[in-house]
């Protein structure tokens, strides 16, 4: 059976347990010290990942605030062109439509576009439909348009890869002749000798619903970006305004912050603490992303951003944190983890150094103590879960709910839970005659079959996943519990 212990620290003050405190604060320093050097020397940009992802899993920021946040960015100095870029691409792939109008009003700006660029000419404009009874595409519906309202002043421009040319009366008729057009011949000759098509209703209709994007989103990206930041164009704004309240907090972190200079990010995370949903207490707690708001809301102006790299590898990607140490780093660094490890494990029977931990991080950063936790398991010769008895008297929260779930548990034996286990069988009994004989836990050959009063009972875990979630447990109480002790700190 494995038994938490997640008593609160006994606060009389005991001078032995200083001695303890700064020989667990100087090992977990040489701890951070290796694991950085790590991250540094060749992990930032999957530790700056990982802290991006947290961010983006925050729930508690208004959609409106939420555009002010990446509004206040966008806006400051100097200019953030490469952000800008990379959301106008967004809402260029989601919604197209939003900034059709906008180019479709500023259509004389396109002459430049075609001119010169064949590629593009084809690709808007040769778009004319056979006799099968489709539509001409936006490009060619509007010279063809153009051509017939004013075909007075711009027909005889028309190129056709015929012998002869054809007259509007015929082209009238028979719409699928335009197929004998020479379109890139023909849009040279209005580039040249037509400027009223560029700025016409016909060719600004066809530029409406954003598809003129897709010919080449480069370009627009460039062109939007100027109309942001040289000209300040309202209608632009007004378009981004839209876009960031509309779409997730999630997908706008997800998307925005990785390209983000490590500066700016610095900024962004600054800027976070203001738009928070204010708590009135620190509830919850139980996701990477509430403990991580809680952290940002209290010591947000304290922190740096190499700080909150460590802090989220460590608490929150342990298992991918080791996968790397594992596969790409050197064997030195792999030995001195080990070995600091070891000496912290040594420590680890002398559980009354918190009180002295917590006074020296609480006088300090705060953060030094988050990450001295002292967290520890055991190995029990009897399964104190079924014996109320067996918990301390001055258990905490875990201790006291997890004797109220096993008195309800007492009183349904015969409502099974979720659990891929014999329908007759006990789970009560299943317990008791797990390897009682030899007073050993063998999680190895238990797999998935562990049932945990910090979920409710409701997951069953396998040894694969057990240790990370009974490790996160922990941490999550002991932060309660710091962050309670820091209220009382003047």
């Amino acid at each position: 059976m494995l038994q938490l212990f997640l008593c609160q620290p006994a606060w009389d003050h005991d001078t032995r347990n200083d001695e303890y405190s700064k020989q667990r604060i100087s090992l977990l320093d040489e701890l951070e010290q290796s694991i950085w050097s790590f991250i540094s020397s060749g992990s930032r940009s999957e530790a700056r990942l990982w802290l991006c992802n947290t961010i983006s899993s925050i729930n508690s920021i208004r959609p409106r605030h939420q555009r002010d946040l990446f509004l206040s960015l966008l806006r400051s100095k100097p200019i953030k062109r490469n952000l800008a870029s990379q959301l106008l691409q967004l809402i260029f792939q989601k919604q197209p439509q939003k900034v059709g109008p906008i180019i479709a009003r500023k259509s004389c700006k396109l002459e430049n576009f075609f001119k010169g660029n064949s590629r593009r000419i084809l690709q808007w404009f040769s778009n004319f439909a056979g006799t099968s009874g489709s539509d001409h595409g936006q490009g060619a519906k509007a010279l063809s348009q153009f051509a017939f309202v004013n075909r007075d002043i711009c027909w005889e421009e028309l190129e056709w890869k015929g012998k002869h040319g054809q007259s509007p009366a015929m082209v009238a008729t028979k719409p699928h002749y335009f197929l004998d057009l020479d379109v890139l011949r023909t849009v040279d000759n209005f580039l040249e000798y037509v400027p009223e098509f560029w700025s016409s209703r016909e060719f600004s209709e066809s530029l409406k619903d954003g598809s003129i994007l897709l010919i080449d989103t480069q370009y627009f990206v460039d062109l939007f970006t100027d109309l942001m930041y040289e000209e300040d164009l309202e209608e632009v704004w007004e378009v981004i305004d839209e876009f960031l309240m509309e779409q997730s907090f999630s997908f706008l972190c997800h998307h925005l912050l990785i390209i983000l200079e490590e500066q700016d990010l610095c900024h962004f995370l600054d800027l976070v603490p203001k738009y928070l949903r204010q708590k009135s207490e620190i509830v919850g707690l139980g996701s990477a992303s509430e403990w991580f708001e809680a952290i940002l809301s209290k010591y947000s102006a304290s922190t740096t951003i190499d700080q909150l790299l460590l802090l989220i590898a460590v608490t929150s990607q342990g298992r991918h944190l080791l996968r790397l140490v594992q596969e790409e780093g050197s064997e030195e660094q792999k030995q001195k983890i080990k070995d600091v490890v070891s000496q912290l494990c040594e420590l680890s029977n002398h559980a009354n150094d918190l009180e002295a931990i917590l006074k020296e991080g609480l006088n300090s950063n705060p953060l030094v103590v988050i990450k001295s936790n002292g967290i520890k398991f055991r190995q029990s010769d009897k399964y104190a879960m079924l014996h109320d008895d067996d918990f301390p008297e001055d258990g905490s929260d875990y201790d006291r709910g997890s004797r109220v779930s096993l008195k309800r548990k007492k009183h349904r034996k015969h409502k099974r839970r979720h659990r891929n286990i014999n329908p007759t069988e006990d789970y009560e009994d299943e317990l008791v005659g797990h390897d009682i004989l030899n007073n050993r836990l063998d999680l190895q050959s238990k797999v998935g079959d562990w049932l945990l009063s910090t979920d409710g009972y409701s997951s069953v875990w396998s040894s694969v996943d057990l240790p990370e979630h009974l490790s996160r447990h922990c941490f999550i109480v002991w932060l309660k519990w710091m962050f309670a002790k820091s209220e009382m700190v003047p």
